[in-house]
């Protein structure tokens, strides 16, 4: 959906998840949320009752269930779907990202969770309620392709964590080297994960 064909609740959650993973929490302020969404400030008291704090946990809480739309649509995008190309696709999102827009923005689940999960505590478990929401749906993924329930679940942690980090290399190094490295390395073991006899 379009920016402009949201509602100025939709667009103040996009904007701060947005800001979030451009500036960090501390650095995302409820005016700039405001400005940024085109809707007007005296809406952000309406809606968020809770202040920034609400604002915050909202715009994790969207960001993890874009990132476990986004699980859908990649393999939809595989002719045939494997561990190693789903994590391809995965990283290739972020790889894309980097490479026509540069290197500004990162996960706002990962930048809240770094800004906050010490000094407040909803915050942190909205994050993990994020993480575990994108988590759920790379692991069925996983399971549908062959892999043990058993073990989907840990492969999912990895993929998701190794991307994370990936991320933070990306972004520090100013370079696509660390995203298309994991995805080299780590695509091997999980396509050994399958089990063939299924």
């Amino acid at each position: 959906m379009a920016m402009s064909e949201r509602g100025p609740r939709e667009r103040m959650v996009f904007s701060a998840a947005q800001l979030i993973r451009r500036d960090g929490v501390a650095s995302t302020g409820m005016r700039e949320v405001a400005v940024h969404a085109s809707a007007p400030r005296g809406s952000l008291q309406h809606y968020f009752p809770g202040g920034k704090e609400q604002l915050v946990n909202e715009a994790v809480g969207w960001a993890g269930r874009y990132a476990a739309g986004r699980v859908g649509r990649f393999l939809a995008a595989l002719p045939e779907p494997t561990p190693s190309r789903l994590f391809a696709q995965m990283v290739r999102q972020w790889t894309d990202e980097y490479e026509t827009a540069g290197f500004a923005g990162g996960c706002p689940v990962a930048a809240a969770t770094v800004d906050c999960a010490e000094s407040t505590g909803s915050t942190r478990e909205a994050a993990a309620a994020a993480f575990a929401a994108w988590t759920g749906p790379v692991s069925e993924a996983l399971v549908d392709m062959g892999v043990p329930r058993e073990r989907a679940g840990a492969l999912a942690t990895l993929m998701i964590s190794t991307l994370e980090g990936a991320i933070l290399m990306a972004r520090a190094e100013r370079d696509v080297r660390a995203l298309t490295t994991v995805a080299g390395e780590l695509g091997p073991l999980l396509d050994s994960a399958v089990d063939k006899a299924l």
